[in-house]
């Protein structure tokens, strides 16, 4: 792994066996023995690897198929001085992988062309429309990032008009045959290595790859190339955001991405920023997750994602904001629409539960709903219910509908629908989430069809999931407790944030907040000194939520949450973030 590494720059918190907080060690052991590893057997080499930030121990990133082969025809195009083309998806996986590519060619000083699809107009991934644009402009090499791989129409108009096509995805493969295309750099290929961390790379981190071998060859023939590594916060918010599993691959690299960001000289990406995160070591998570992952979502959303590709890639901090606000008014009508959406979709599924208490899946349709916020109301819709969620609306090509699909923890959501795809005009996806689009005849067969599979592969284990990691004594809660817990960031699928089990708390009081949100005030039972604040957001919209009041009536209970801290007005304390509570019966 040869990305050069800013020798400032150092992790925030060091390896932890010695001194680490008891609760954060038995969260790891957890961790190990998941993994169907003996707790005495090689533990402390996971534990070395776990909290590990050398770049140099990672596999080599250009082992991939067709990467070599890539990378020599981006060298022939400059030689020649060939017009080179990137296209990507509109989200936020496919924006950061543009911007990616836009800051590597700047920094060869050899220009190209960025091409974006806007949802409604020319739908997701490469359409032959959309060569027959780059062909027009001249385009000799085109290069999809975070899309193509089921692109086989668009691979055949290609090589027609004499384009020569690479694909860099990171999707499924889900076609009888790869796409025929020039080139495929795909670490989920069929042909590539069965257990392969580098299957875990977003779109952005298989376009980081490109980049990185590119330059490796361009060293080679003593041609000045700059670092790639403040690239690397591309791929964080792009890994973040895309929902990639968090292994020890993708772990590394956005954690270097996000270590930068507190000093980044990107002005798009530090517009995202307040002034106590840009003096910060590290910036969290979370922050990419439901803050800049969000925004940088919502126009393509709602339009074309054409505005926050330009943020990213402002030259000024003037032109950042200008474009930040413009994402910011989009964000505000995604919202309004998500909510009623929400609300629409909740009534529908309570209804449907209600109809068969057996039901294991949800498959919800609207033609009115907004395609572009679907997949969030999918996701809400797995949070409130746990239950994974279809969810359709009608798509802009005629008897044609489309959904986006949320799975829950433990079940493979994207092979599962294969055994479906029968009905399917178009699919793709991961274990987790998927998408796909079918002819409206076939609705109500699909819907029967999947609903008897759901309830034949979907068990009472499956859907109990893990409802918390750890039974925490409240005394233990402390400071050190959530520094050491940031060490284990970045959080996210296969690193989820900790969830945590607490009795012992007596409710002192509490706060209702736009009707939706609660903000509790616990205190410890054997130590009424010690309070804690907390906070549950939507904690309405849950089923089966038990209101405040009756939790002030029966103080016997139990608490689920993740730790943080709040910062407000330059004042720091330490939160629950509350996901419910459940009453103890003796």
């Amino acid at each position: 792994m040869q990305v050069t590494q800013n020798p400032q720059v150092r992790a925030p918190i060091t390896s932890p066996l010695v001194g680490i907080h008891p609760a954060v060690l038995k969260l790891m052991q957890k961790k190990f023995a998941e993994k169907n590893e003996k707790l005495n057997q090689d533990f402390e080499n996971y534990i070395q690897d776990f909290f590990s930030w050398d770049l140099k121990s990672l596999p080599e990133l250009t082992d991939l198929k067709d990467l070599n082969k890539t990378a020599e025809r981006i060298l022939l195009a400059i030689n020649n001085q060939e017009k080179i083309g990137i296209f990507g998806d509109y989200d936020v996986d496919g924006t950061t992988s543009c911007a990616l590519f836009h800051f590597f060619f700047k920094s060869i000083n050899y220009p190209v062309t960025i091409y974006q699809p806007g949802r409604f107009k020319e739908g997701y991934g490469l359409n032959p429309s959309s060569v027959l644009e780059a062909a027009s402009d001249n385009i000799k090499l085109l290069i999809t990032v975070d899309c193509g791989i089921t692109s086989d129409l668009a691979a055949i108009t290609a090589l027609e008009k004499g384009v020569d096509l690479v694909v860099t995805d990171h999707h499924n493969d889900t076609l009888p045959e790869m796409v025929k295309a020039f080139a495929i750099v795909n670490p989920n290929r069929r042909d590539e290595k069965e257990h392969s961390e580098l299957k875990a790379l977003a779109g952005v981190g298989v376009a980081f790859c490109v980049c990185l071998q590119t330059r490796n060859l361009l060293l080679k023939l003593n041609r000045a190339c700059p670092s790639l590594y403040p690239l690397l916060q591309f791929v964080a918010i792009g890994t973040i955001s895309d929902l990639a599993p968090i292994n020890s691959v993708n772990r590394k690299l956005v954690r270097h991405g996000l270590k930068q960001m507190p000093k980044t000289e990107f002005s798009g990406i530090k517009v995202f920023l307040k002034p106590d995160e840009r003096n910060s070591e590290f910036i969290i998570s979370e922050k990419i997750a439901f803050n800049i992952g969000p925004l940088i979502n919502a126009k393509g959303r709602l339009d074309h994602p054409e505005v926050a590709f330009q943020l990213l890639i402002s030259e000024t901090m003037d032109q950042a904001i200008a474009h930040y606000r413009v994402l910011e008014i989009n964000n505000n009508e995604r919202k309004f629409i998500q909510g009623k959406i929400f609300a629409e979709a909740k009534t529908i599924a309570l209804k449907k539960i209600g109809d068969d208490p057996t039901l294991k899946a949800l498959v919800l349709y609207d033609p009115s709903w907004h395609e572009g916020v679907i997949g969030i109301v999918a996701s809400k819709m797995v949070e409130t219910f746990n239950l994974p969620a279809l969810v359709f609306t009608n798509a802009e090509e005629e008897n044609i509908l489309k959904a986006s699909v949320r799975s829950i923890l433990n079940l493979n959501i994207f092979n599962l629908l294969s055994e479906c795809k029968d009905f399917f005009k178009k699919f793709g996806g991961h274990k987790m989430a998927a998408g796909l689009s079918l002819h409206k005849d076939n609705f109500i067969p699909f819907e029967h069809f999947f609903l008897e599979l759901a309830k034949k592969n979907i068990t009472q284990n499956t859907t109990i999931g893990k409802p918390f990691d750890l039974e925490l004594d409240p005394k233990e809660i402390d400071k050190k407790l959530v520094d050491d817990l940031m060490a284990l960031e970045p959080f996210g699928p296969q690193n989820a944030r900790p969830v945590f089990k607490s009795k012992n708390l007596h409710l002192e009081s509490y706060d209702i907040l736009k009707e939706q949100h609660v903000k509790w005030n616990f205190v410890l039972k054997h130590m009424p000194q010690k309070r804690l604040k907390g906070i549950s957001f939507n904690y309405f919209d849950k089923v089966n939520f038990i209101h405040p009041e009756e939790i002030m009536k029966n103080q016997k209970f139990s608490v689920f949450y993740q730790l943080g801290i709040n910062n407000f007005n330059g004042i720091s304390y330490l939160q629950l973030h509350v996901s419910h509570l459940e009453f103890i019966y003796e």
